[in-house]
This record gives structure tokens, sequence and C-alpha cells, in this order.
């Protein structure tokens, strides 16, 4: 090998995992070398230089973002516990990119391709304190990834999602983990505000401007000069605030309603809506130009329905900040985790609310969840996900193998099928058109006969 080849120091405790990646990179034409501690990397970054490190977060002998803040070259971190806290701290430690396991192969080459040949320089650590977000579903990872990388930048940012899935707590965690984080953090929303006062409160006003302006008055981009301004619910905005808007995006120049002078202002904006925006350009509702301005980062949040393993850990947080000390009952967290969540985390935390101002002891029963949700019967076809999705959780948990689970699941469906044919065999494998020598060893092997 040359001796201009990138080397790469990868460090992961995994043994077959660390030997896979050399052997990825080396398709590139990089030269690796792997190590399995902490303590190992330290010496290898001591005794040689390297092009870029890939860095497990869970080694034997340390947390690798400590390891994180003594490296001085671009660093891939990769976990198989992907949160938010971790993603941020990542990134704020310095490293160039993020990945959760398990690792998508052709998305981790193109990662270190780009990594080798344009290095991101290191940035120095933030003393932020990173906002809660609670989650550790995997339709959460990407918004986890997609939340550090906008912390790290100064560019604007659309956040879309239904409504009550957390928009705005984002927008505040971005806030407080940028650069951007000792300046105002102002919040406009726009949905409610007809259009003149809606440019009234965004531009602001001069007196006389109309009727009723009895005096001057700084807008929401005066007063987020410096910090960074969120407009919560952007595609409710008329055609003519959208071309100001605009202007503020391109120029950093507007002006307020009545005024002639021309102000300057430095801001980062981050908007969300609920809408597709996407959608709303097609139909000619939202300017194409300023979609494009707003959307350079995009995070979408998903539904809670979408992640209903979350919800154990979202209830007990939430539960921990209303009522200290009380529990959910196993048939109460199994029926929110068969709703269907119009409202999404916000309609869980006033659930959880109601529940712990009605509950007299210290287990919250089902009879003591709002109405909406004691009486909530899942459409058929929904019923097999909503059991599924916890029981899953807690085979991972226990440390189950894809083998287990499967058996698991089959001795399951086999004791039903037969308790529903009067356990008979033979009717049963008739019926379903199963080789009844195949049931008799399912049989056998589930404890139920020979």
């Amino acid at each position: 090998m040359a001796e201009t080849s990138p080397r790469i120091l990868i460090v992961e405790d995994e043994h077959a995992l660390a030997a896979a990646l050399a052997a990825a990179v080396g398709r590139l034409g990089a030269q690796a070398v792997t190590c399995y501690s902490g303590q190992r990397a330290r010496e290898e970054l001591a005794g040689a230089a390297f092009d870029l490190v890939i860095l497990d977060i869970g080694l034997p002998d340390m947390n690798g973002l400590e390891l994180l803040e003594e490296i001085r070259v671009p660093t891939l971190v990769i976990t198989a516990h992907g949160n938010l806290d971790n993603a941020i701290t990542a990134k704020q430690r310095g490293a160039a990119e993020y990945l959760v396991k398990p690792l998508d192969l052709t998305q981790f080459l193109a990662v270190v391709k780009q990594l080798l040949a344009q290095p991101v320089p290191v940035a120095s650590p933030a003393d932020a304190e990173s906002a809660l977000l609670i989650g550790g579903a995997a339709v959460m990872q990407p918004v986890f990834v997609a939340i550090a990388n906008a912390c790290a930048s100064d560019a604007p940012v659309l956040i879309s999602g239904p409504t009550g899935t957390g928009k705005s707590l984002v927008a505040r965690v971005i806030h407080a983990n940028s650069a951007r984080q000792a300046r105002p953090f102002v919040v406009l929303h726009c949905a409610a505000l007809p259009e003149q006062l809606l440019e009234s409160e965004l531009f602001g006003h001069e007196r006389g401007a109309f009727t009723g302006a009895l005096a001057a008055k700084t807008g929401h981009i005066e007063r987020a000069a410096g910090g960074t301004l969120f407009l919560d619910e952007i595609g409710d905005i008329s055609p003519a605030v959208q071309a100001k808007l605009l202007r503020v995006v391109e120029e950093k120049t507007f002006l307020r309603l009545g005024g002639r002078e021309e102000r300057r202002v430095d801001l980062r904006l981050i908007t969300a809506t609920h809408r597709d925006l996407r959608a709303e350009v097609a139909a000619g509702r939202f300017r194409e130009d300023l979609y494009y301005r707003l959307h350079v980062l995009d995070i979408e949040i998903p539904p809670l329905t979408k992640r209903l393993e979350d919800i154990p850990a979202l209830s007990a947080f939430f539960l921990g900040r209303i009522a200290p000390g009380r529990l959910l009952a196993a048939d109460t967290l199994r029926r929110l985790q068969q709703y269907a969540w119009p409202g999404n985390v916000r309609e869980l935390r006033n659930a959880l609310e109601h529940a712990a101002a009605v509950a007299s002891g210290p287990q919250i029963l089902p009879q003591h969840l709002p109405r909406s949700i004691r009486h909530y019967e899942p459409p058929a076809g929904d019923t097999l996900q909503t059991a599924l999705a916890p029981w899953l959780q807690q085979q991972l948990a226990a440390g189950a193998t894809y083998d287990d689970i499967r058996a698991a699941i089959e001795a399951c469906v086999l004791k039903n099928l037969l308790r529903h044919y009067d356990h008979k065999p033979s009717v049963l494998a008739r019926e379903l058109k199963m080789n009844r020598a195949t049931l008799l060893k399912k049989r056998k092997s589930i404890g139920l006969g020979a």
C-alpha cells in the first residue's frame, strides 16, 4: 500500500465489527488500525498520526465521548445506544459525524469517503446544557442526529411533524446548544394572528403606522438580534408576509410597518409547521424560494404512534415531574400503548396529569385515564401491532435473540390455535392445511405432548 494512503484508527470493542469496518475502509484504499479499548486508542493516537478516527461510545474501560475530547483529527462517532444527549454531546466535543448501529454499510462508506476527502475542523467543546428529549425508538435516531447537526450549524432549520410532537422543544434544544446560546431565543406563534397583527409583531411598527399605533414598537425580529427567532406554524403566514420574510432571510434587512429606515439584523431562523410545505408550494400557497431558504436543514419528528416503545420512558419522565412516586400499573401502560394519540406527546402528558389528579393511591390504574383513552378500541388491523411493540421491547431488553423471539411467538400462536380447535391437532392440521407430522413435532417442542 502506498505511503500516502489515509490512516484510520478504528476504536471498537466488538472484534468482529472492528474487523468488518477495517475491511470496508480498506476498499477505499485506507490503512486501518483497530483497537478495542479507550486506553489502547490513547496509545495509538500518541504514537502515530491518523487522518480519521472511527470511535464507538460504548468502550469497556470508558465512555467514548470522554476520549473524543482528546482527539484532534476528524472523528466519526458510532453507537448502539443512540439518544439525543449522546448525539449533541458528540457534536459539541468535536465529532465530525455520528451514526447509529446497526450501521448501513453504504452510508458508512459514503461518510468515511467524505470525511477523508474534506476533513472537518474539530470544534471546541461547548458548555451548553442540552434540553431533554426522551426516546430510544429506532425512528428517533435520525431525528437525534439531525438535531445534533443543527446544533453545530448556524443555518436555517425547518422542523416538521404533527401537532404535539415537540417541535418547539426541538427548537429550544437547538438554540441552547448552538453558538448563539447566550443571546435571545424569541418565539412567535404565527397561526393565531391576523395578517396585520402578525406583521406588526414580526417586523415592529412606527408610530402612526395604522390606527391604534400610538407609539413605535420593536418587533420580534429586532428582539432576536444576535440570537434565534423561532416561528411556529410558518405554513400559515400570508403571501405578503412570506415576501417580507424572504428579504430578512436573504438580505438580513427589513422595514418596520410605516417605516422608511432599512434595518439590518443578524439572527438565526428556526421555523416549524405541521403542514406539508412541499404540497403547499405545489398548490401555490407558499413561496418556493422561501421554502428552499427555510429548509437548509430539515428535521421531521414522527408521531407518537410510530414510537410506541418510548411510551414507558416518556411516562416515567412526565410522572417524575407531575407526581413523583406515582407508577403506572401494567394494564395502564398497555392501554397507553394501544391508544391512537392524535395529540401525540402533548396529549400523553395531559393524560398523565389527569390521571395523577384523580388517582388516590401510588398506582395509576386504567380507570384513572381520561375517558377518550379508557374507551378507545384500536382498529382490528392495529391490535397485533400495538400488542407486539411493547412485548418486543421487553424481550430485547432481556437479551432475547431472534430465534428466541420467533419461538415464543410461534408457541403462543400454536397454543391459541389448539385452544380454538378444542385441542384437536388433526382438526387444526386439516383446517389450516398444515402437515400433521410437522404439527406434532412443534407441539412436542413447546411441551404440549408427543
